[in-house]
């Protein structure tokens, strides 16, 4: 492995885009040049959302140009205002979404284990102007769905899931897209499942997804008739195509990411300092869409920055997800739930994480190779 020149000088990201045969994806192409349809909920597009509600095991779904014009457009179907609560622990859109519909978001701490929002730090945080609890199923496992629940139903909040992470994956038996109020996903080309760019809300009922559909296309309810200040949020049919070739290939991909997770286990489970995810109970389906390590700058000398650093000398690029905390940008700092000292676990994981590159095209001896480097390097 050391002399194997090839790989060292192969630049490895942490993920890449999965894509179907290009000349499947050109056959339909050439449909749509015949047909002049490219977007305005066009067939490709009506067909993608029952095809993908099916796949998913959902009854409402509506497709969008990407997420977090969902997130953006879920919090308006719902007419939230005020205060609404969520972690520090994700990616920025996840709170930009709430600026923007001038919402004040309120950080709680996050559990160690999953570094899923804690339903223990949520209650403290409820105040007379929150509308909603907005949790993220970090690295697509579950939030403690039942607890926020419980929490929601006591305070009549509205509890809206970003789902990014957690496509296709099932708890229980049941799709996680299921719980809460609202859930969200993202078709972004760096997900297990991508439309190039993308996303979706996935409702409860036939009321919400229609407010929802009218708020996507401008607020139209008809040729003369707008009901509400929407957006222009559709996913157009090249998008559509693409999902749908993508759907075909998605559990072929998937097997693929189960082997890679599978090999970094085998290597790094016993390497002292570094921390992996446990198994969730009851998790089905996983998509694996990250491979996080936890480093413990204590146990493993060089800590979590200085791997970081060594891999990419080595031309192996993981991220930091999630590093900083959205609390710690400055457009956070002045709120007071975003003080340092409030939310110890996200405040000492967040120096900790470093996601490993992992997609179905990835060798499996490159994935020998990183183990070696991590295992090595003290």
């Amino acid at each position: 492995m050391k002399g194997n020149n090839k790989i060292k000088k192969k630049q490895t990201y942490v993920t890449q885009p999965t894509l179907p045969p290009l000349e499947e994806f050109i056959s339909y192409l050439k449909i749509i040049w015949d047909s002049k349809i490219l977007t305005n909920h066009g067939p490709f597009h009506q067909r993608l959302e029952k095809e993908m509600a099916e796949f998913l095991g959902v009854k409402h779904i509506s497709l969008f140009a990407n997420g977090t014009l969902a997130l953006l457009t879920a919090l308006q179907a719902l007419n939230l205002s005020g205060e609404v609560i969520t972690t520090p622990f994700s990616f920025p859109a996840t709170s930009h979404v709430l600026w923007w519909n001038n919402i004040k978001p309120v950080f709680v701490d996050i559990e160690p284990d999953f570094c899923n929002i804690d339903p223990q730090k949520i209650e403290s945080a409820i105040t007379s102007k929150t509308t909603a609890i907005l949790p993220v199923h970090i690295y697509g496992n579950p939030c403690d769905v039942h607890q926020i629940k419980k929490i929601s139903d006591i305070y009549g909040l509205k509890v809206i899931y970003d789902a990014a992470h957690a496509f296709g994956n099932k708890f229980r038996g049941r799709s996680i897209l299921n719980y809460g109020d609202i859930s969200i996903l993202s078709f972004h080309a760096t997900k297990p499942y991508n439309t190039m760019e993308g996303g979706a809300i996935i409702s409860q009922d036939k009321k919400t997804k229609k407010r929802i559909d009218y708020l996507r296309n401008f607020g139209f309810a008809g040729e003369t008739t707008v009901i509400a200040p929407g957006i222009n949020a559709k996913m157009n049919e090249m998008q559509a195509v693409l999902g749908l070739l993508q759907l075909k290939y998605y559990k072929s991909n998937i097997s693929k990411r189960r082997k890679i997770a599978q090999e970094y286990k085998k290597n790094l489970k016993e390497i002292s300092g570094i921390r992996l995810l446990p198994d969730y109970p009851g998790l089905s389906n996983y998509n694996y869409a990250y491979f996080p390590i936890f480093v413990d700058g204590l146990k493993y000398g060089k800590g979590r920055d200085r791997l970081y650093a060594h891999l990419r000398r080595h031309n192996i690029f993981g991220r930091r997800y999630f590093y900083p905390l959205i609390s710690q940008f400055p457009a956070y700092r002045s709120l007071d739930s975003a003080q340092p000292g409030k939310m110890p676990i996200a405040e000492k994981i967040t120096k900790q994480v470093l996601c490993l590159p992992i997609y179905p095209a990835l060798e499996l001896e490159i994935v020998g190779f990183i183990c070696s480097l991590i295992k090595n390097f003290r």
